[in-house]
């Protein structure tokens, strides 16, 4: 691989032995370091037990870390913990380094759900606070520097710096920054950005302090837990960590971390028919001893599983059995023919979409695919429609641009056209997708409806282009033009839709059922959408014609 890599100079001398790759799955956590590695691997071949991790809490009582209100506005929470009596060689401190960093770029989300800071806590006193303020009263000298500078500073500091840089967003247009104090009120840690140079970790380091800032409390327990377990191996005293009383900006007070097993229940009957094999009991047992999993069967059914702190990936009895399936070998499962057999049709609703989507394309439009998510002002105001509350919201939207699922497929089409407009005209685009709209009748409370939207853009409004191809699509389709009033057919009623130009819109009727709209764009609509150009749209629902 040297050869290979770096050219056959360079190769000389070195062993022949091969290297193996190891792909980890993005759930696996603790297999992000030799060390989960060496213990996973030993456990699998029985040369090792599973590790049982414990608290052990000073007699003088827990160190704390004490949360102040201000922090809520930024990353509200924060978990902790200690390793004592830590004995570091040269790889397992730069193994304890990497670990962090592929933590930051993995489950932490490069830093905006969780931040790691280390520490090397004889250099700090207790207690600790943690805290929010102005970034001009926050003065430290930030890791590896030998400058002080105040909140402010470290940002310009920090702005050319290739690795550092693309943090600084996350806090940077913020009033405060969060910062942990010791109780000599020595900055420990400006999260997420860098530690203090004063307590920064080297090869000597004995006793280790971990706190973990984050805007996602699960997330932070997770990734404290994966570091205290990976390198608590360390400890004189292995596998065992000193907790830390944090006490909660409400008072609250809880104790980190929680290296307690969860307990997760599945059966042999699941497990052997999701598998597709014939295991015993006490063969399932067996083979999750080998992944790490304490068991024991209650009964000759049900398989009760202790899931350690390692393991954050197990969230469900699925999870179980994919354990087990690795244990027993994928390719050890034995190979069956289907006990039934059918034959492959196509979804009747894609069926009918795909054949709308041929006839638009035939008739010179093209398809184009927007995001389902939109912002809320261009699911409503931005088309001139009242908020009927009918569209489903997101709970945390990243941004203003993803609030809600589109109950519409115009408002994309129409940025499609935004985007697009220095193009040569005329413009003439269609999709037939999905909207959605909450529905409490259902088990998701919500419902999914197919629609096509068409949409011709040029000099002039091109209505008549919009009226022929809504008639051309419901031809193909065999659906007859009947008179207002009467069904088995298609009619077209004068509307006053807001999204259209008064007097320049219909209603398409369907068996006497509204099923959509079309007409010329109203010219506030263009507006909020920067479109210069007079448009026509059309949008039904060809659900109905199933």
């Amino acid at each position: 691989m040297t050869a290979k890599e770096q050219g056959a100079d360079k190769a000389k001398g070195l062993s022949e032995r091969g290297i193996y790759r190891i792909d980890i799955p993005a759930n696996r956590q603790d297999l992000l370091c030799p060390e989960g590695i060496i213990r996973s691997l030993a456990v699998y071949m029985g040369k090792e037990k599973p590790a049982e991790f414990k608290l052990k809490t000073p007699a003088s009582g827990p160190i704390k870390l004490t949360v102040k209100p201000e922090t809520k506005s930024i990353r509200p929470y924060v978990v902790s913990a200690i390793l004592r009596d830590v004995h570091f060689t040269e790889d397992s401190y730069n193994s304890f380094i990497d670990l962090q960093e592929k933590l930051h770029s993995n489950i932490c989300r490069k830093r905006t759900l969780v931040a790691i800071g280390t520490h090397d806590l004889d250099t700090l006193k207790a207690p600790f606070t943690y805290e929010a303020l102005p970034p001009k009263d926050i003065k430290f000298k930030p890791l590896n520097q030998a400058k002080e500078m105040d909140g402010n500073e470290l940002m310009e500091f920090y702005q050319s710096d290739p690795r550092l840089s693309k943090f600084l967003p996350i806090i940077q247009m913020s009033p405060v920054f969060p910062v942990i104090y010791d109780a000599n009120r020595t900055v420990c840690s400006l999260p997420p950005i860098i530690n203090g140079d004063h307590s920064k970790i080297k090869l000597t380091t004995k006793n280790v302090f971990i706190e973990c800032t984050a805007t996602d409390l699960t997330k932070a327990k997770t990734v404290l837990n994966t570091v205290v377990t990976m390198y608590s191996q360390y400890c004189s005293e292995k596998f065992t960590v000193e907790p830390v009383l944090v006490v909660q900006a409400d008072g609250k007070e809880v104790l980190y971390p929680d290296l307690s097993a969860r307990k997760v229940e599945t059966t042999v009957t699941f497990i052997n028919k999701s598998i597709g094999i014939k295991l015993t009991g006490d063969q399932i047992v067996e083979f999750l001893a080998k992944m790490g999993l304490n068991s024991a069967l209650s009964g000759n059914e049900n398989v009760i599983v202790d899931i350690p702190p390692t393991r954050s990936d197990i969230l469900h009895a699925c999870d179980v059995m994919e354990d087990v399936a690795i244990a027993f070998g994928f390719n050890n499962i034995p190979k069956t023919v289907p006990q039934s057999s059918t034959v492959a049709a196509a979804f009747p609703l894609n069926k009918l979409s795909d054949i709308v989507r041929k006839e638009l394309a035939l008739s010179g439009f093209t398809e184009v695919l927007p995001l389902i998510l939109c912002s809320h002002d261009e699911n409503y105001a931005f088309l001139r429609k009242p908020d009927t509350k009918d569209a489903v919201r997101l709970a945390n939207p990243k941004t203003i641009e993803y609030q809600v699922v589109r109950t519409s497929l115009l408002q994309g089409v129409l940025k499609t056209i935004q985007c697009n407009k220095h193009l040569p005209l005329p413009l003439k685009v269609f999709e037939v997708s999905d909207v959605v709209f909450k529905d409490d009748s259902r088990e998701r409370r919500s419902r999914n409806q197919r629609n096509m939207c068409a949409l011709y853009c040029s000099k002039t409004s091109g209505f008549e282009h919009i009226h022929g191809i809504l008639d051309r699509v419901l031809a193909m389709l065999n659906v007859p033009v009947v008179q207002p009033g009467e069904k088995n057919g298609y009619f077209i009623k004068e509307s006053s839709n807001p999204t259209f130009f008064p007097g320049r819109s219909a209603d398409v009727y369907f068996n006497n059922i509204v099923i959509g709209s079309f007409g010329i764009v109203h010219p506030i609509v263009l507006k909020n959408f920067e479109i210069p150009f007079p448009c026509s749209a059309v949008e039904i629902n060809i659900e109905p014609f199933l």
